[in-house]
């Protein structure tokens, strides 16, 4: 069998450099470019040294440890133990996620895909077996593109569910609950009474209305025409003024509930301080929350036993 060990190392070479570029986004770390190729190179050292020194220490699991810790520090530099620790484990972690994505496909389709150590290698003859190659040329990125964009969702969704809390309108004596998200740049109050807005979206509000109703609200809404409100609502809705995030001077509508209770860790917050704006659209498009709340209602509602 023949191997044509510049073209495997080129490949290695480039695989390498990618994951690194992983464990740079995962980490949140900045790096000069020419260190992440460094670090590229010497990880991809490992192709020749497993070919030609197949004996050596490096090959054994110990020797791959602490050769993969002389690849952090060269392309993102020491720090201290803890970070290199971090950025090795996402380094591995990445391989891993990866790799394992591979090997997924490649037992779906059966190509010969085989892994070494953190790279991730095709022999077949020669060049390799040109579908095992382009599988891994294309199927490498794509990958790499998933972990990453799951792995950044993952962050900011960890991030929004810590935040999220359940949250009870009584209003116009019906009373409904949904998920609320205590968004910290919702600072908008009634400029006359002070008063904190909520922002909930139309499929929650559309709870207390009738469908006649809602259009007729919209309506009004669309064509500032404010005759056409509903009479049952006209004694709850107000208009907030406020300013828009381009400058531009716009109106809210907004609904006055009788009680708003948040759920808040272990404690039931409860206001009738507040105003309800009314968003005539979903907030989010997986329906997660459809309440945004001001956090200044955190501070300001009564804590109530739950």
């Amino acid at each position: 069998m023949i191997i044509y060990l510049d073209a495997v190392w080129m490949l290695n070479f480039l695989l390498d450099a990618m994951l690194l570029l992983l464990t740079q986004a995962l980490g949140r770390e900045v790096t000069k470019k020419w260190r992440i190729i460094c670090g590229a190179f010497i990880a991809s050292l490992l192709v020749p040294i497993t070919f030609y020194f197949p004996e050596s220490f490096f090959v054994g699991v110990v020797g791959k440890v602490l050769y993969s810790i002389f690849i952090i520090w060269s392309a993102f530099g020491f720090k201290s133990i803890y970070r290199t620790l971090k950025l090795l484990l996402i380094f591995y972690f990445s391989t891993f996620s990866i790799g394992g994505g591979l090997l997924a496909v490649h037992f779906l389709i059966q190509n010969p895909v085989s892994l070494s150590g953190s790279s991730v290698l095709t022999f077949n003859g020669g060049f390799g077996d040109p579908v095992s190659w382009v599988f891994v040329v294309v199927g490498f990125p794509i990958i790499w593109w998933f972990t990453k964009n799951r792995m950044d969702k993952h962050a900011t969704e960890k991030i929004r569910y810590d935040q999220l809390c359940m949250v009870t309108i009584q209003l116009n004596k019906a009373t409904y609950s949904t998920q609320g998200y205590i968004d910290s740049g919702n600072q908008l109050t009634d400029p006359i009474t002070k008063k904190p807005v909520v922002i909930c979206d139309e499929s929650f509000l559309k709870n207390w209305f009738t469908e006649k109703d809602w259009q007729l609200i919209k309506a009004s809404y669309e064509d500032l025409n404010f005759e056409q409100l509903p009479s049952e609502w006209e004694r709850f809705i107000q208009i907030v003024p406020y300013q828009g995030v381009q400058g531009k001077s716009e109106f809210l509508f907004t609904v006055r509930p009788e009680k708003l209770m948040v759920y808040y860790g272990e404690q039931k917050l409860v206001t009738s301080n507040v105003l309800i704006g009314i968003q005539f659209a979903e907030l989010v498009k997986d329906g997660s929350y459809h309440c945004l709340l001001q956090p200044q209602i955190i501070k300001l509602a009564a804590i109530s036993s739950a």
